[in-house]
């Protein structure tokens, strides 16, 4: 069973996390959306406070248990959100047609060649060092400059991030024992496939024009994969819109879930 929350009133909107998050990665975020949807916000299998389960060390096993989640408790057709690794989950559901209306922020999937590797090498680099600094996290976090070189490759301002929302989601990254697997995992899974048909279901993929982890170039492929999604770019934003771009990317979800609420 998946550990989530439920907060406000109105439709369903399930929101599902990335790498290493929680459902704590929405917090800058849930306030606008709670205020019109009811959010549905969970942790995937082996983060946060869901025990890792059978292949949660892998994408397909993420999927999959997402997809049970939403059988289980009575979702199906909910709109979803997902960011990062969550992206890509959401994009998985839709093509599956397990959901309705679908956002995807900056998916991972759509790697090739040597942006494989780099994401690999960039990741297990990041990850060595958050968890190398361990309890100093929060008050490094706190301070503009040393939370400006830490989230230099996710943040296209990092400077501007609330110092405690940063500390949480890097002690969740350092925390979650399933991370190094997943990132084999998604290195060396197929590239992200789309329906085999066309879908009427709404898809937005919205992508960081500064994202440095999964790069902008992307986002084509995404949209060759998924030809009938709609591409909305974030400007001055990394790798989480909902860290770089709040407002925008609240609004943006509002709106494009709104037609099938």
């Amino acid at each position: 069973m998946l550990n989530f929350i439920r907060e406000g009133a109105g439709p369903p909107l399930l929101l599902v996390h990335g790498l290493g998050g929680s459902w704590r990665s929405w917090t800058t975020i849930l306030p606008a959306l709670s205020e019109t949807r009811e959010i549905v916000a969970l942790d995937l299998p082996g983060h946060g406070e869901t025990p890792a389960a059978a292949n949660s060390d892998t994408f397909n096993g993420l999927a999959d248990s997402v997809e049970t989640f939403i059988v289980e408790q009575g979702f199906e057709g909910i709109d979803i959100v997902g960011s990062s690794l969550g992206a890509r989950i959401v994009l998985e559901m839709s093509r599956r047609g397990s959901v309705g209306a679908t956002i995807a922020l900056d998916p991972g999937g759509f790697w090739r060649g040597w942006e494989r590797t780099y994401f690999r090498s960039t990741l297990d680099a990041s990850i060595r060092l958050v968890r190398g600094l361990g309890p100093a996290l929060p008050t490094l976090s706190r301070s503009a400059v040393t939370r400006s070189m830490l989230l230099a490759q996710l943040s296209a301002r990092p400077w501007k991030l609330d110092g405690d929302v940063v500390a949480t989601e890097l002690k969740s990254f350092a925390a979650t024992k399933t991370f190094d697997a997943l990132v084999r995992d998604l290195v060396t899974a197929p590239e992200q496939v789309g329906p085999a048909a066309g879908t009427s279901r709404p898809i937005v993929i919205g992508w960081g024009r500064q994202d440095r982890l999964c790069l902008p170039r992307q986002a084509e492929r995404a949209m060759e994969a998924f030809p009938s999604a709609k591409l909305h770019w974030f400007e001055i934003c990394g790798h989480f819109p909902m860290w770089d771009q709040p407002e925008e990317t609240a609004r943006l979800i509002l709106d494009e879930t709104g037609a099938t609420s």
